[in-house]
């Protein structure tokens, strides 16, 4: 994963160069220190490699995996470096403009968090091959909802974008109540037996969930600042356009339109 990302992404920067666009280096630094160094920490480091054993290591990675690295992938603007016209398409198709909003990536992440809370967590946690593949899914799941989000502020209205934005209010609190529930709940909510206690300072089963409930809910509302972020900057660059666009406009031609709009016309 990291061997083929870090590899498309040079062969798109040296594209681009080529053509004679400049690509900053703050954009390929970000992409590395933010993006895919973290995911080299989460996937090899300890979250990765006990992630199998301990709860909370299984729910940290996700958290991250679905939240920070996308959001560091995000600041070297991948979708720049795909050529204009490929962009344009990918960026006008249905499936990427219902991705990249805030409405579904609350949807989405809920959906995700509440899986926590079933006995499917524990399937997932202890299988090596679904622990392998969500290495991938997850952050390509992520990426997915997250580049869009900061490509398509030309394509969304300042009405939309405000409903985003409120939106992104309420995900703070729908996203903490699956971390809520895991912390709150006496029972263990996976029913999978694990080893937990082959290692005597290991947490007890019980204080595993509770630790995992811990940092779904800490990664989850420390992650939603950028999502704000990105929807404020949105929301400030379609609110120029739209008063560029009414600037340029000739004293007949917004007598007309006002006139047009009182008529209830479009």
């Amino acid at each position: 994963m990291l061997l083929v990302a870090s590899t498309a992404y040079l062969l798109a920067v040296r594209r681009s160069r080529r053509r004679g666009e400049p690509w900053p280096l703050r954009r390929t630094i970000g992409f590395f220190a933010l993006g895919l160094l973290p995911y080299a920490v989460i996937e090899l480091g300890f979250l990765g490699v006990y992630s199998g054993q301990l709860r909370w290591a299984f729910s940290t990675r996700i958290a991250l995996l679905i939240f920070a690295v996308p959001a560091g992938i995000a600041a070297g603007r991948p979708l720049d470096l795909v050529p204009r016209g490929v962009r344009e398409r990918l960026l006008a198709a249905r499936v990427t403009r219902v991705f990249g909003n805030a409405m579904v990536a609350t949807v989405v992440i809920a959906a995700v968090f509440c899986l926590f809370l079933t006995p499917v967590a524990g399937i997932l946690r202890v299988n090596p091959l679904v622990q392998a593949s969500l290495g991938v899914v997850v952050p390509l799941v992520g990426s997915a909802m997250v580049l869009p989000m900061m490509a398509l502020g030309a394509v969304h209205t300042g009405t939309f974008i405000a409903i985003e934005f409120l939106l992104a209010f309420v995900e703070l609190l729908i996203d903490s109540v699956p971390g809520l529930l895991m912390r709150l709940n006496d029972s263990v909510l996976d029913l999978v037996p694990d080893a937990a206690q082959a290692v005597s300072w290991w947490p007890s089963l019980l204080h595993d969930q509770h630790l995992a409930g811990d940092m779904i809910w800490f990664v989850a509302e420390f992650a939603d600042v950028p999502i704000l972020v990105i929807l404020m900057i949105r929301w400030m660059r379609s609110d120029r356009v739209e008063a560029k666009g009414f600037d340029d406009l000739t004293d007949e031609e917004y007598d007309e339109m006002t006139r047009a709009h009182l008529r209830g016309e479009r």
